[in-house]
């Protein structure tokens, strides 16, 4: 299920910050970003915020795992179209 965008507007600011956090480091597990210091991972945190405003990105809740993460639209579209 996706969360749409407005829901993520009335979430506590530290609530969204952990879950761009959250998404930002696994970009770095996975090779995306290398070498990140304090202003890049700024920068990286607004891009998110501005991606997830677009809809490039998306805040998907898992109700099988009971997870909540942010993923790339067409990832997830990729998965409800196999």
């Amino acid at each position: 299920m996706l969360v749409p965008y407005d829901a993520l507007l009335s979430l506590p600011q530290e609530t969204l910050q952990a879950m761009i956090k959250e998404y930002l480091l696994s970009q770095l597990e996975d090779g995306s970003f290398s070498d990140v210091d304090e202003q890049q991972l700024i920068n990286a945190t607004e891009r998110c915020k501005i991606a997830l405003k677009k809809g490039d990105l998306v805040v998907e809740y898992s109700e099988e795992d009971e997870s909540i993460a942010i993923r790339q639209r067409e990832h997830v579209a990729a998965r409800f179209n196999d």
